[in-house]
């Protein structure tokens, strides 16, 4: 075991081991490391630990110091003069002439080299503008030619997930990514949609490959025969993150059904004919899942346990609806009173619906009745004689007025004779003027004792 601290430099995801040198240093720490193009500022990532001999590249460069405030002062010198240095550059490769994208500058921490990294199309002839730099910042410069993937991790961004890259964030290396990741996991083979920012496929096909190749190795393929709880047929899509496929049945022309990779029995995998091939008479079992299965268990023991109940509430039935408007229309109509409602139940006949009298007032009883003789008087009178004009209003007025004929002789009944006095009084021309409306339902008290 060999003990060693991990070291991040800046702009990259890769860690390094460096020898401690007898110094504890906690992850989060900015050192001073030596390296083959001299010290550098780097941060700790993780303290002072132990690892295997075989993991260890030697010779372990050791760490020279923990970084103290001039170094960090320095550093910050550095990045300023960084800034410069690309400005620059930019301006002689336009001068130059060079097709040639500047992608970063760095340069090391006594400021000795300044390395400039670039992407192009194909190779640069940049020995002019090299000879210029050196003119300029006196010092050593090297220019780097990287891919599109290494302007990406430079660069960083957001990916089509809505997260930062990967490359940028924690991937050491990049993997190889190939065509035949995106076709064995079902995706669009659409650029726009399986390319990253970099333009090329993206580094995250990788993460999920070992689970699909697991995963074919157990599934059937596409167009293979095989038999299922519901008879035999063929395979139209395999689904392999769900371990499930879609069954093209022969005795059945609905669409295809799906079943889990359990429930298959795979009599012919791939394409091929069905000459030879027999179909056993025994059907593979339906799969259940073990929630399903728990909760049938959990049913059926509650049903053993529950005692149904011989009485049923009344169902209604489609034609008790009509009935049961007709008896609240006629409850309506004869009666206003809470207890007549109450006995319209649901429960009731229609025969046993009892008449209720209605009793209006004494005064106006007694003008309806006076003005009904008067009525079939005229009548008896009106056959030989016609009535004249106005009479109606001489008729709802009250006798006594001009014009007005009079009945046979006979002998007035009581209430007729209450009738006059009445409509001499102020009362009975309020009465006539607002006539009140025909009461529908309500029980009326009785007459009051004056009239």
């Amino acid at each position: 075991m060999t003990e060693v601290i991990s070291i991040r430099f800046r702009g990259g995801s890769k860690t390094y081991y460096f020898d401690p040198h007898g110094l504890t240093i906690e992850a989060g720490q900015y050192v001073i490391v030596e390296t083959a193009s001299g010290h550098e500022y780097a941060q700790c990532c993780e303290g002072n630990h132990e690892v295997p001999e075989q993991s260890v590249v030697k010779p372990l460069r050791p760490v020279v110091r923990i970084a103290t405030d001039n170094d960090r002062r320095t550093n910050e010198l550095n990045r300023k003069k960084e800034k410069e240095a690309f400005a620059i550059c930019e301006k002689k490769i336009a001068a130059h002439k060079l097709e040639m994208k500047l992608i970063r500058v760095e340069s090391n921490f006594d400021g000795s080299k300044i390395i400039f990294f670039f992407t192009a199309e194909g190779r640069v002839d940049f020995r002019e503008l090299v000879r210029d730099l050196a003119n300029v910042f006196r010092s050593r410069i090297e220019l780097r030619q990287v891919g599109v993937r290494d302007e990406a991790k430079m660069i960083g961004g957001l990916g089509i997930c809505g997260r930062p890259l990967c490359c940028s964030q924690f991937l050491e290396e990049f993997m190889p990514v190939s065509i035949k990741m995106a076709k064995t996991q079902n995706l669009s083979l659409n650029p726009t949609k399986i390319s990253g920012t970099c333009g090329r496929l993206m580094c995250c096909l990788k993460y999920e490959q070992n689970a699909y190749e697991d995963a074919m190795k157990r599934m059937p393929k596409n167009d293979s025969f095989v038999n299922t709880p519901d008879g035999p047929g063929n395979i139209t899509s395999v689904d392999l993150l769900r371990e499930e496929a879609k069954v093209k049945l022969d005795d059945s022309t609905d669409p295809p059904r799906t079943y889990k990779g359990c429930e298959l029995q795979v009599l012919r995998n791939g394409k091929g004919s069905r000459e030879g091939i027999e179909i056993p008479e025994e059907r593979p079992e339906r799969y259940i899942p073990p929630e399903a299965a728990e909760d049938r268990d959990r049913l059926g023991s509650l049903l053993s346990d529950y005692s149904f109940r011989e009485e049923r509430p009344h169902q209604e039935e489609p034609g008790d609806k009509g009935e049961k408007r007709s008896r609240r229309r006629r409850s309506r109509s004869r009666s206003g009173d809470k207890s007549a409602a109450q006995t319209a139940g649901p429960e009731m006949e229609i025969g046993k619906i009892e008449k209720v009298p209605v009793k209006v007032s004494g005064s106006f009883t007694a003008e309806k009745k006076a003005a009904a003789d008067r009525r079939a008087a005229q009548e008896q009178g009106g056959k030989d004689q016609p009535p004249k004009e106005g009479g109606r209003r001489r008729r709802r007025s009250g006798g006594g007025e001009k014009g007005e004929r009079k009945p046979q002789e006979k002998k007035p009944a009581p209430q007729e004779a209450a009738a006059p006095a009445a409509e001499k009084s102020g009362e009975a021309v309020k009465r006539r003027r607002h006539r009140p409306r025909r009461r529908r339902s309500g029980g009326g008290g009785e007459a009051p004792a004056g009239e």
